[in-house]
C-alpha cells in the first residue's frame, strides 16, 4: 500500500484522460473553409487532470490517478505536467481531443469517446483510488466516464472510498455531467459538486430562463439539492462568474476583467481555486472568491495551461451574499 498522503493533499481521479490539442486561429472559425492556424499546443488533460495541475502549481501535495497504457503517448505530456501520477494500467489508449480557439475567444471542441475499460480495468481503477485516498483531504472525481466504466463508477468509488477509511475518509468533489452527476447526487451524497449553470439545470429537469439573471435562477435549483442531497454546490457560470451554496449561506462571486484567450479547463481551475482555498482554510465567502480568480486566469491562458499563482489576474473579485 501507498504511503499515507501528505495532509491537506488533494487527490484527482481521471477515468477517461485526454490528450488536448489546442490549435490557436488569426479569424473566426468558418466550417467547411480551410484556414491557416497560428499555433498549436498538446496538454495532459481530462477534468482531474487539468485540477491536479492547478494544485500541484500552487505546491499543495496531490495526486492523479487514472487509466494509463505503459505505451500511451498520453505520458510524455502527462510527465511534461510535473504531476505525481497513480496510473493504472489498461490495454487502451487516452483519447485525443481538439480545441480551436479564435482572437474572441470564441472556442470549438471536438471530444472523443475515449478507450474502453473492461471489468478489471474497472476494479483496478477502483482500488487504486481506495489506495491513493488514504489521509487525503479532498478527492476529486471529475470527467466523463469512458465506455464500458458504467454510468455508475463514481458512486461505486465514493462507497467504496468511505467503507475503507470511514471518519478517515477525504471529502468528495464531483465534477461531472449527465447520468454521472445524477447518480452521483441521488445515490453517494458527496461533498461538494460543481456543475455548471447548463449542467444544473439538467440534472435538475428544469429551464433556466434565457437573459435571466443568472445566479438568482440557479440559487433556488442549488438549494433543493443543498443540503438534502449534496453537501454544498459550487455553480459556475462563465462571464457571470459563480455561485456557492452552502449549509451556511449562498454567495455570488463575479470575476475582474480579463481578456478571454480559452474557456477549456476555467471550470476545472475554478474547482482547484476553490479546494487550494478550503484546505488554506478559508471561509466559504472566500473559497469562492479564490475559485473564480483561478477561473478567470485559467480563461486568460492558452489551451489547457495550467494557471500558477502568478498567473492570477489583479482586479477585485466583488463577492455578495444571496438570499434564499
Amino acid at each position: 500500500m501507498s504511503p499515507i498522503a501528505p495532509a491537506g493533499s488533494i487527490v484527482t481521479v481521471t477515468a477517461n484522460p485526454s490528450l488536448d490539442r489546442t490549435i490557436t486561429l488569426d479569424a473566426a472559425l468558418q466550417p467547411g473553409e480551410v484556414q491557416s492556424a497560428v499555433s498549436s499546443r498538446e496538454d495532459a488533460g481530462g477534468k482531474g487532470i487539468n485540477v491536479a495541475r492547478v494544485v500541484a502549481a500552487a505546491g499543495v501535495p496531490t495526486t492523479a490517478v487514472l487509466p494509463l497504457a505503459q505505451d500511451d503517448p498520453f505520458s510524455t505530456a502527462l510527465r511534461a505536467s510535473h504531476v505525481p501520477a497513480h496510473p493504472v494500467e489498461v490495454a487502451g489508449h487516452a483519447r485525443a481531443n481538439v480545441t480551436i480557439t479564435d482572437p474572441a475567444g470564441v472556442t470549438t471542441k471536438l471530444n472523443l469517446p475515449g478507450a474502453a475499460l473492461s471489468t478489471a480495468d474497472v476494479s483496478e481503477l477502483i482500488a487504486a483510488v481506495v489506495t491513493a485516498s488514504e489521509g487525503a483531504a479532498w478527492l476529486v472525481l471529475a470527467g466523463s466516464l469512458p465506455p464500458g466504466a458504467g454510468g455508475g463508477l463514481y458512486v461505486e468509488m465514493i462507497r467504496a472510498v468511505r467503507a475503507r477509511w470511514g471518519a478517515g475518509a477525504p471529502r468528495i468533489a464531483v465534477d461531472t455531467s449527465g447520468p454521472a452527476l445524477r447518480a452521483v447526487v441521488t445515490e453517494a451524497a458527496p461533498d461538494l459538486i460543481k456543475p455548471n449553470d447548463e449542467e444544473l439545470a439538467e440534472l435538475a429537469g428544469v429551464d433556466l430562463e434565457a437573459g435571466a439573471d443568472l445566479a438568482a435562477a440557479v440559487l433556488p435549483v442549488a438549494r433543493a439539492l443543498v443540503p438534502a442531497q449534496v453537501a454544498a454546490a459550487l455553480v459556475t457560470l462563465g462571464a457571470d462568474g459563480a455561485v456557492l451554496v452552502s449549509t451556511d449561506g449562498a454567495w455570488q462571486a463575479t470575476p475582474p476583467r480579463i481578456r478571454v484567450v480559452s474557456t477549456v479547463g476555467a471550470g476545472d481551475s475554478s474547482l482547484a481555486g476553490y479546494l487550494l482555498a478550503d484546505v488554506a482554510g478559508d471561509a466559504p465567502a472566500d473559497r469562492l472568491r479564490r475559485s473564480v480568480r483561478y477561473g478567470a486566469a485559467a480563461a486568460s491562458l492558452p489551451g489547457t495551461q495550467a494557471p500558477t499563482p502568478d498567473d492570477l489576474p489583479p482586479g477585485e473579485v466583488v463577492v455578495r451574499e444571496l438570499n434564499d
